[in-house]
C-alpha cells in the first residue's frame, strides 16, 4: 500500500511511520519542515494542513491508498474546516484514519463511541474542535462513502514523548523530591501506549469494517491520579513521597496545567476526568492493549538513555507543600 502520514515526524507519528515501513509499504509524510530525520525511502511533501491550498497544491497529482491524520495545531487550533479541505484533497483514499482524542466526548466518565461529542459552543477549543471534525468526516462518509475512522485516544505515553508528562514525575525522583498530588488523588485519568495507538491505527486502515466508525483506544482501565504515581515509581523502582494539595491552594498560588511556569503535576495531566469503553475496538479491530507497568519501564528505559533531565526552579512546589502542610499539621 501506499500511504500519506500527516503529521509523520513526531510522537505518534514517528512509531506509525515505522510499523509502516516494516510491513514494506510505501510511505510519504507531510509536515511544515523542508526535510525530515526518517531515511531516505520516505517522501517528504511539504505544506501547512492548516492551508488547504498549500495542501491541494502538494497532494495534486498523487494518490494513496491510506491516509493517516495525525496534525492538530495546538498554537492556532485545527478546524473540522481545515480537516474536511485535507479529506478531499486527498482523493479517492481506500481509508481515512484521523486521530480524534477522547476530549472529543468533551466530558464524563465510561464513555462508548456512540455518546454523543462536545457540541460547538464547547468552552475548550480542542475539544469542540476534534468533535467538529469527526461530524465532517462522518457527513463525508454518509454523503459520499468517504472511508473515514476516526480514533479517540486519551492521554498518551511513551518513549519521545513531546509532553513534559512521564518526565515530570522521574526527574523528581531523581532530584528525590515529593510528588504532589492535586486534592485526594482520586481523580480519574485514563492512558494508551504511543506503540498500542500505533498499531490501531494500522488494524484500523486494514480492517473493511471499520469505515465509517469510530474507536476508543486505550488501556482496560483507568488509574487515579495517587495510582499513577506509584506506577511511575514502579517503573522507575523508587518508594515515592507523595503530599496531597487541595485544589483551592494551588489555584490561588497560580497553579498551571500547562505550564511552563507554576507546573505541578505534567503537562495537562490535572483536567477534569474523560474515561472509556475499548470492547468496540477489541470486537472490531481485534485491538489489544499492552500492559501499563511493562511499557511503563519500556518508557523509563527510555527517559534514562535520552532524556536531559532540565534545571528545575521548585521554589512553587515547595511552597506549596509548605502550604498544604501547615493546613494539615496537629493545631
Amino acid at each position: 500500500m501506499r500511504a500519506l502520514v500527516i503529521g509523520g515526524t513526531l510522537f505518534i507519528g514517528r512509531r506509525l511511520v515505522r510499523l509502516l515501513l516494516a510491513e514494506g509499504h510505501e510511505v510519504a509524510v507531510m509536515h511544515r519542515r523542508a526535510r525530515h530525520d526518517l531515511g531516505p525511502e520516505v517522501e517528504n511533501l511539504v505544506a501547512d494542513r492548516n492551508d488547504p491550498e498549500a495542501v491541494r497544491r502538494v497532494l495534486r497529482g498523487r494518490r494513496f491508498d491510506w491516509v493517516f491524520d495525525n496534525v492538530y495545531d495546538w498554537e492556532r487550533g485545527t478546524t473540522a474546516a481545515q480537516v474536511e479541505a485535507t479529506a478531499r484533497a486527498c482523493g479517492g483514499v481506500a481509508r481515512y484514519v484521523f486521530m480524534s482524542s477522547v476530549a472529543a466526548y468533551g466530558e464524563g466518565l465510561d464513555r462508548a463511541e456512540d455518546d454523543p461529542l462536545a457540541p460547538p459552543s464547547h468552552p475548550e477549543p480542542y475539544a469542540a474542535n476534534k468533535a467538529a471534525s469527526e461530524r465532517a468526516l462522518f457527513r463525508l462518509h454518509r454523503e459520499h462513502g468517504f472511508p473515514a475512522v476516526t480514533l479517540r485516544p486519551p492521554y498518551v505515553y511513551g518513549p519521545g514523548n513531546p509532553f513534559y508528562r512521564e518526565a515530570f514525575f522521574w526527574d523528581r525522583f531523581a532530584d528525590r523530591r515529593p510528588v504532589i498530588v492535586p486534592g485526594d488523588g482520586s481523580r480519574l485519568m485514563h492512558f494508551v501506549y504511543v506503540c498500542d495507538l500505533a498499531e490501531a491505527c494500522l488494524l484500523a486502515a486494514k480492517m473493511p469494517r471499520a469505515a465509517g466508525e469510530a474507536f476508543n483506544i486505550a488501556h482496560e482501565r483507568p488509574v487515579t491520579q495517587e495510582e499513577l504515581v506509584y506506577a511511575f515509581a514502579r517503573a522507575a523502582g523508587v518508594e515515592p513521597e507523595i503530599v496531597p494539595v487541595p485544589r483551592e491552594i494551588i489555584q490561588a498560588e497560580g497553579g498551571s496545567v500547562f505550564g511552563p511556569g507554576n507546573l505541578y503535576f505534567g503537562v495537562y495531566f490535572d483536567m477534569p476526568p474523560i474515561t472509556e469503553k475499548i470492547g468496540k475496538a477489541k470486537r472490531l479491530l481485534g485491538f489489544r492493549p499492552s500492559d501499563f507497568d511493562a511499557t511503563l519501564r519500556e518508557t523509563y528505559e527510555w527517559y534514562r538513555r535520552h532524556h536531559r533531565r532540565p534545571s528545575i526552579d521548585y521554589r512553587f512546589e515547595d511552597r506549596l507543600i509548605e502550604l498544604a502542610r501547615r493546613r494539615y499539621a496537629p493545631s
